[in-house]
Protein backbone atom coordinates (compact mmCIF):
# COMPACT_ATOMS: atom_id res chain seq x y z
CA UNK A 1 0.00 0.00 0.00
CA UNK A 2 1.71 3.35 -1.02
CA UNK A 3 1.52 6.18 1.61
CA UNK A 4 -0.58 8.97 1.41
CA UNK A 5 0.65 11.84 0.02
CA UNK A 6 1.02 14.83 1.77
CA UNK A 7 1.92 18.87 0.95
CA UNK A 8 2.26 20.06 4.30
CA UNK A 9 5.19 17.51 4.48
CA UNK A 10 9.15 18.66 3.63
CA UNK A 11 9.86 15.12 4.40
CA UNK A 12 8.74 12.11 5.83
CA UNK A 13 9.32 8.06 6.59
CA UNK A 14 6.78 5.08 5.58
CA UNK A 15 6.95 2.37 7.69
CA UNK A 16 10.69 2.31 8.19
CA UNK A 17 12.89 -0.30 9.00
CA UNK A 18 16.58 -0.59 9.27
CA UNK A 19 18.58 -3.41 10.16
CA UNK A 20 22.30 -3.99 10.58
CA UNK A 21 23.95 -7.95 10.40
CA UNK A 22 21.90 -10.63 10.18
CA UNK A 23 20.60 -13.88 11.85
CA UNK A 24 21.31 -13.85 15.95
CA UNK A 25 23.46 -10.70 15.58
CA UNK A 26 21.02 -8.56 13.51
CA UNK A 27 20.30 -5.06 14.82
CA UNK A 28 16.93 -3.48 14.76
CA UNK A 29 17.70 0.32 14.43
CA UNK A 30 14.34 1.45 13.42
CA UNK A 31 11.63 -0.82 13.68
CA UNK A 32 8.25 0.26 11.46
CA UNK A 33 8.85 4.27 11.62
CA UNK A 34 6.13 6.47 10.16
CA UNK A 35 6.57 9.71 10.50
CA UNK A 36 5.78 13.50 8.85
CA UNK A 37 7.90 16.45 9.14
CA UNK A 38 5.86 19.57 7.95
CA UNK A 39 7.46 22.60 6.35
CA UNK A 40 8.56 25.58 7.62
CA UNK A 41 8.68 23.97 11.05
CA UNK A 42 11.23 23.55 13.68
CA UNK A 43 11.82 19.43 14.68
CA UNK A 44 13.81 17.84 17.00
CA UNK A 45 14.39 13.95 17.29
CA UNK A 46 15.07 13.05 20.98
CA UNK A 47 16.22 9.76 22.11
CA UNK A 48 18.01 7.22 24.74
CA UNK A 49 21.50 6.06 23.62
CA UNK A 50 20.94 3.72 20.63
CA UNK A 51 17.12 4.90 20.16
CA UNK A 52 17.54 5.26 16.27
CA UNK A 53 17.22 8.64 16.47
CA UNK A 54 20.29 9.30 14.68
CA UNK A 55 19.61 6.14 12.25
CA UNK A 56 16.04 7.59 11.59
CA UNK A 57 17.79 11.16 10.44
CA UNK A 58 20.81 9.88 8.51
CA UNK A 59 17.92 7.50 6.25
CA UNK A 60 15.72 10.32 6.21
CA UNK A 61 18.61 12.64 4.83
CA UNK A 62 19.39 9.97 2.53
CA UNK A 63 22.89 9.41 4.02
CA UNK A 64 21.92 5.65 4.67
CA UNK A 65 19.73 3.00 3.46
CA UNK A 66 16.38 1.58 4.74
CA UNK A 67 16.26 -2.07 5.18
CA UNK A 68 12.45 -1.76 4.01
CA UNK A 69 10.25 1.04 3.69
CA UNK A 70 10.37 4.39 2.12
CA UNK A 71 11.02 8.40 2.86
CA UNK A 72 10.24 11.05 0.41
CA UNK A 73 12.28 14.29 0.59
CA UNK A 74 8.54 16.55 -0.60
CA UNK A 75 7.45 13.95 -3.64
CA UNK A 76 10.55 12.12 -3.94
CA UNK A 77 10.91 8.80 -3.27
CA UNK A 78 14.50 7.99 -2.26
CA UNK A 79 14.46 4.79 -2.92
CA UNK A 80 13.70 5.03 -6.71
CA UNK A 81 16.68 7.22 -6.97
CA UNK A 82 19.86 6.08 -8.41
CA UNK A 83 23.20 6.74 -6.44
CA UNK A 84 23.74 10.12 -8.89
CA UNK A 85 20.15 11.10 -8.59
CA UNK A 86 20.36 10.73 -4.72
CA UNK A 87 24.07 13.16 -4.75
CA UNK A 88 22.46 15.01 -6.36
CA UNK A 89 19.05 15.65 -4.62
CA UNK A 90 21.11 15.91 -1.76
CA UNK A 91 23.49 18.57 -2.87
CA UNK A 92 20.71 20.24 -4.35
CA UNK A 93 17.39 19.58 -1.61
CA UNK A 94 18.94 18.89 1.90
CA UNK A 95 21.28 21.31 4.30
CA UNK A 96 23.27 19.54 6.42
CA UNK A 97 24.53 20.68 9.69
CA UNK A 98 27.28 18.52 11.39
CA UNK A 99 28.76 18.58 15.15
CA UNK A 100 32.19 18.42 13.69
CA UNK A 101 31.77 21.47 11.82
CA UNK A 102 32.98 19.97 8.61
CA UNK A 103 34.31 23.54 6.78
CA UNK A 104 37.54 22.97 4.38
CA UNK A 105 40.15 24.88 6.30
CA UNK A 106 42.10 26.57 3.03
CA UNK A 107 38.35 28.84 2.39
CA UNK A 108 37.53 31.88 3.51
CA UNK A 109 34.10 31.95 5.63
CA UNK A 110 32.24 33.15 2.74
CA UNK A 111 33.75 30.73 0.39
CA UNK A 112 32.96 27.66 2.69
CA UNK A 113 29.33 29.49 3.15
CA UNK A 114 28.49 29.12 -1.18
CA UNK A 115 30.77 26.11 -1.42
CA UNK A 116 27.58 23.41 -1.89
CA UNK A 117 26.28 26.02 -5.10
CA UNK A 118 29.86 25.91 -6.17
CA UNK A 119 30.18 22.70 -6.60
CA UNK A 120 26.77 22.55 -8.03
CA UNK A 121 27.67 25.06 -11.01
CA UNK A 122 25.05 27.67 -9.65
CA UNK A 123 25.12 30.83 -9.13
CA UNK A 124 24.51 31.72 -5.63
CA UNK A 125 22.22 34.58 -4.96
CA UNK A 126 23.97 37.02 -2.79
CA UNK A 127 21.31 39.21 -1.77
CA UNK A 128 20.23 36.20 0.13
CA UNK A 129 23.25 35.03 0.77
CA UNK A 130 24.11 38.44 2.45
CA UNK A 131 20.66 38.20 4.56
CA UNK A 132 22.17 34.62 6.18
CA UNK A 133 25.42 36.13 6.91
CA UNK A 134 24.35 38.94 9.02
CA UNK A 135 21.39 36.47 9.99
CA UNK A 136 23.69 34.05 11.90
CA UNK A 137 26.01 37.10 13.08
CA UNK A 138 29.23 36.73 10.11
CA UNK A 139 29.04 39.62 8.53
CA UNK A 140 32.48 40.98 9.92
CA UNK A 141 34.27 37.62 9.96
CA UNK A 142 33.70 36.00 6.16
CA UNK A 143 36.99 36.84 5.26
CA UNK A 144 38.74 34.69 8.00
CA UNK A 145 39.47 31.21 7.36
CA UNK A 146 37.96 28.15 10.30
CA UNK A 147 41.43 28.37 12.11
CA UNK A 148 40.89 32.02 12.77
CA UNK A 149 37.04 31.67 13.97
CA UNK A 150 35.75 30.67 17.83
CA UNK A 151 33.88 27.40 17.77
CA UNK A 152 30.63 28.50 17.94
CA UNK A 153 31.72 30.98 15.11
CA UNK A 154 32.73 27.96 13.06
CA UNK A 155 29.33 26.56 13.76
CA UNK A 156 27.63 29.60 12.13
CA UNK A 157 29.37 29.14 8.96
CA UNK A 158 28.11 25.55 8.51
CA UNK A 159 24.59 26.54 9.55
CA UNK A 160 24.77 29.67 6.77
CA UNK A 161 26.52 26.99 4.65
CA UNK A 162 22.95 25.08 5.04
CA UNK A 163 20.83 27.68 4.77
CA UNK A 164 22.79 30.07 2.05
CA UNK A 165 21.02 27.46 -1.03
CA UNK A 166 17.77 27.74 -0.02
CA UNK A 167 17.19 24.16 0.19
CA UNK A 168 13.96 22.09 0.61
CA UNK A 169 14.93 21.13 4.20
CA UNK A 170 17.63 21.10 6.68
CA UNK A 171 18.97 18.43 8.97
CA UNK A 172 21.13 19.05 12.00
CA UNK A 173 22.92 16.22 13.95
CA UNK A 174 23.48 16.90 17.32
CA UNK A 175 24.54 21.03 16.04
CA UNK A 176 25.71 22.44 19.45
CA UNK A 177 27.40 19.08 20.86
CA UNK A 178 30.70 20.78 20.75
CA UNK A 179 29.76 24.16 21.89
CA UNK A 180 29.74 26.03 25.14
CA UNK A 181 26.08 26.51 26.66
CA UNK A 182 26.66 30.38 24.85
CA UNK A 183 27.53 29.36 21.75
CA UNK A 184 25.45 26.62 21.93
CA UNK A 185 22.04 28.66 22.48
CA UNK A 186 23.68 31.28 19.57
CA UNK A 187 23.28 28.77 17.38
CA UNK A 188 19.94 27.15 18.04
CA UNK A 189 18.79 31.26 18.42
CA UNK A 190 20.00 31.34 14.62
CA UNK A 191 18.33 28.33 13.77
CA UNK A 192 14.81 29.31 15.43
CA UNK A 193 15.14 32.60 13.06
CA UNK A 194 16.01 30.78 9.78
CA UNK A 195 12.72 28.77 10.79
CA UNK A 196 10.44 31.85 11.86
CA UNK A 197 12.10 34.78 8.98
CA UNK A 198 13.46 32.24 6.34
CA UNK A 199 10.71 29.71 6.15
CA UNK A 200 13.37 26.90 7.13
CA UNK A 201 12.30 23.55 7.43
CA UNK A 202 14.64 21.86 10.31
CA UNK A 203 15.18 18.39 11.61
CA UNK A 204 17.60 18.25 14.46
CA UNK A 205 18.79 15.16 16.29
CA UNK A 206 19.99 16.20 20.30
CA UNK A 207 20.05 14.54 23.51
CA UNK A 208 19.27 17.81 25.35
CA UNK A 209 16.48 19.38 26.73
CA UNK A 210 17.49 23.32 26.69
CA UNK A 211 18.16 22.61 22.44
CA UNK A 212 14.49 20.81 22.12
CA UNK A 213 13.07 23.47 23.76
CA UNK A 214 13.85 25.75 20.88
CA UNK A 215 11.52 23.24 18.45
CA UNK A 216 7.85 23.58 17.60
CA UNK A 217 7.76 19.86 17.98
CA UNK A 218 9.85 17.21 19.77
CA UNK A 219 9.39 13.44 18.45
CA UNK A 220 10.69 10.76 20.79
CA UNK A 221 12.16 7.59 19.68
CA UNK A 222 12.78 4.30 22.06
CA UNK A 223 14.14 0.96 20.81
CA UNK A 224 13.74 2.10 17.37
CA UNK A 225 9.87 3.07 17.34
CA UNK A 226 8.25 6.47 17.86
CA UNK A 227 7.24 6.17 21.51
CA UNK A 228 5.78 9.84 22.01
CA UNK A 229 5.35 13.55 20.67
CA UNK A 230 4.80 16.84 22.37
CA UNK A 231 4.44 20.10 20.97
CA UNK A 232 5.39 23.89 21.73
CA UNK A 233 8.07 21.83 23.86
CA UNK A 234 10.13 23.85 26.77
CA UNK A 235 13.26 22.32 28.21
CA UNK A 236 11.18 21.90 31.86
CA UNK A 237 8.60 19.75 29.83
CA UNK A 238 10.97 17.47 27.56
CA UNK A 239 13.33 16.89 30.75
CA UNK A 240 10.35 15.60 32.39
CA UNK A 241 9.09 13.72 29.75
CA UNK A 242 12.36 12.00 28.69
CA UNK A 243 12.32 11.14 32.89
CA UNK A 244 9.21 9.12 32.17
CA UNK A 245 10.13 7.30 29.29
CA UNK A 246 13.31 6.26 30.98
CA UNK A 247 11.49 4.54 34.04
Amino acid sequence: MPPPSSSEAAARAWHAWKVYGKGETAVTALNDVSVDFERGRFNAIMGPSGSGKSTLMHCMAGLDYLTSGQVFIGDTDLSRLSEKQLTTLRRDTIGFVFQAFNLVPTLTAAENITLPMDLAGRKPDKAFVDQVIETVGLSDRTGHRPSELSGGQQQRVAVARALASRPQIIFADEPTGNLDSRAGAEILSFMRTAVDDLGQTIVMVTHDPAAAGYSDRVVFLNDGQISDEMLDPTAEKVLDRMKQLDR
